[in-house]
């Protein structure tokens, strides 16, 4: 395996860890109106992701920057090509971390209804457009002979890339749902893990028509077993919230995530982003990445920070790790 091939490999982990972590981070923004019935238990949700939603981010740019430095041309032609939804993506994960910041900083009603209809919606816009996004990058998208795209932003609105933007909308609030769940105690929990089923059914019925298209379009045998693990993992997730089971519930539907993503890259390899125009414009691990040299010097620095980064962020979550409740809301909290 070459060097490009390792670090489409690691990019490809990195969005995993990066949908499996921000997404129960969505999903937890937009059950703040689904699932809260007042201000108290829209603090309690609010607090179940305090903590690591920003460590969370990392994953996003690192994400990022490992494409720029591995594959220049990719990144090039992406954000580019995907200028407008990636720029709202940025400037709701902006609004999102203020809005998180700020809330609390004055009492007035007005301000902190405000500030929570701007976590919600700057939860649900990038939980859509992420799918997009990625729906976009493996069905192609329309790439010239200099590796430059030529379409507009309505043609990345397409049926497909739709319904891939609905999936992970779903599927990021089931999973927020599902950790919701995990973290919390009283009727808050109870009516999580109702809300999570709800959730999950229609997922699966979207996810499963995704996935399908996807494998009929541009699968072979092994994303075939990506989208069976994916497909078992959301079964699975299902049946463990029903039966009141939130952690099997949180890991299976963690697994669901990264076993379609994993099966969206598996389709896409040896490319990267695959011109609609001509299969000759494909931009692929070879055309579009970096010297050997540099590939080689980030897999050194790669292979000394990861660890720790893994460590730091898993420690925190440890830490953070027990439920909450409205109990430990205190009456002038705001």
């Amino acid at each position: 395996m070459e060097l490009h091939d390792v670090w489409f490999v690691l990019i490809a982990v990195l969005w995993i860890g990066y949908f499996f972590l921000e997404g129960f981070d969505f999903g937890v923004g937009i059950l703040t109106k689904l699932l809260a019935r007042d201000r108290t238990e829209r603090r309690v949700l609010i607090n179940t992701i305090g903590p690591v939603w920003d460590g969370n981010e990392v994953w996003l740019l690192t994400a990022g920057g490992a494409t720029f430095a591995a594959f220049p041309e990719w990144y090039a032609t992406l954000f580019s090509g995907f200028y407008l939804p990636l720029l709202f993506i940025l400037i709701c994960l902006i609004i999102r971390g203020v809005a998180f910041e700020y809330r609390h900083k004055r009492p007035e009603d007005k301000w902190q209804t405000n500030w929570e209809h701007a976590i919600f919606w700057t939860s649900l816009v990038p939980a859509l457009l992420w799918g997009v996004a990625f729906a976009n990058i493996v069905r192609g998208v329309k790439i010239d002979k200099d590796f430059e795209y030529v379409g507009n932003f309505w043609d990345l609105l397409n049926p497909y890339a739709i319904l891939g933007g609905l999936v992970t909308l779903t599927l990021f609030t089931f999973h927020g749902a599902v950790f919701v769940a995990l973290k919390t105690e009283g009727d808050i929990r109870v009516r999580a893990r109702k809300l999570a089923l709800t959730l999950g059914l229609v997922t699966a019925v979207l996810a499963l028509a995704f996935l399908i298209w996807t494998q009929i379009d541009k699968g072979d045998g092994k994303s075939l077993v990506a989208m069976i693990v994916a497909v078992l993992a959301l079964v699975g997730a299902l049946g463990a919230i029903k039966v009141g089971r939130e952690g099997w519930s949180f890991a299976l539907s963690g697994i669901t995530i990264a076993a379609a993503v994993a099966m969206l890259f598996l389709t896409l390899f040896p490319n990267v982003m695959p011109s609609s125009l001509n299969e000759e414009w494909n931009l692929t691990v070879t055309n579009a990445s970096s010297s050997p040299y540099t590939l080689k010097i980030m897999t050194w620095c790669a292979a000394i920070a990861t660890p720790i980064v893994l460590l730091y962020q898993s420690w925190t979550y440890w830490v953070f790790r027990k439920r909450i409740g409205t109990r430990h809301i205190a009456a002038d909290t705001h």
